[in-house]
């Protein structure tokens, strides 16, 4: 039993990718506050890359994800977890199947960055974003934005084929500045179209754009996911009740 002042511990559903896991790790690390290791949180991390392909599952091209995202989460409750996190925005198409799964509670990143952006960019109402196909075809920005109030602006069908195939890239180890300037090129394709500010709606695309990078506000989905992971864990803030957003598919 957890005495009230403790740190909760941190279930992370990592892998997905493993780069973009260590980003999310790094910045729990970075925004903590901490002073010694034992202020920092305690984070079980199932970092498992062999996970099904999201965005083939999603389009009914490959086997679903669902199973083994639902095992990581019983694995990481059964190991300690109080609450889990998962660094990767398209794999939240199963946020209702793995909150079904256990009993402690799952943040989303995608409620999580929504309910950022009143907070950080105040009297902004069109946010592009740049996230995954299986991302986009589950219209989980999309659904959530307008829940929010807000209105998505989005990439056409050339754009999103080339977010995948910048995103593989990225995945695949490539850094350079053709990748970089490819996904800022995008990104400025939707700050064209009236976005406001860009939402960095997949954990790859912070790996190679950064605050300052577009002519707008980029909005690191990571870093939010992040910064709440801090605060719930340090009970700065109360967490979530189970169930609160859950999407109704997967």
């Amino acid at each position: 039993m957890k005495e009230a002042q403790d740190d909760l511990t941190v279930g992370v559903l990592g892998g997905l990718g493993p780069e973009a896991t260590l980003d999310f790790m790094g910045k729990v690390l970075r925004l903590s506050g901490a002073r010694s290791d034992q202020e920092h949180l305690h984070l079980l991390i199932d970092c498992n890359p062999k996970v099904s392909n999201r965005n083939d599952a999603i389009a009914s091209r490959g086997p679903s994800s669902g199973p083994a995202l639902v095992a990581m989460a019983q694995r990481l409750e059964a190991a300690g977890a109080d609450f889990l996190v998962m660094a990767c925005n398209t794999a939240h198409f199963y946020e209702a199947g793995i909150r079904a799964g256990v009993r402690v509670p799952f943040v989303s990143i995608v409620e999580e960055t929504c309910t950022a952006l009143a907070r950080r960019l105040p009297g902004a109402r069109r946010f592009g974003v740049l996230a995954a196909g299986g991302c986009r075809q589950a219209g989980l920005y999309e659904k959530a934005l307008r829940r929010h109030g807000f209105e998505p602006v989005v990439t056409d069908e050339p754009e999103q084929a080339r977010f995948m195939e910048l995103m593989y890239a990225i995945k695949a180890g490539e850094r350079g500045g053709a990748v970089a300037e490819g996904m800022r090129a995008l990104g400025e394709a939707l700050i064209a179209r009236g976005a406001e500010a860009v939402i960095a709606a997949c954990t790859e695309v912070p790996l190679v754009l950064g605050e300052g990078d577009l002519s707008r506000p980029l909005v690191d989905s990571t870093a939010i996911l992040a910064e709440a992971t801090v605060a719930y864990g340090k009970r700065r803030r109360p967490l979530p009740v189970q169930g609160d957003h859950a999407p109704s598919a997967g």
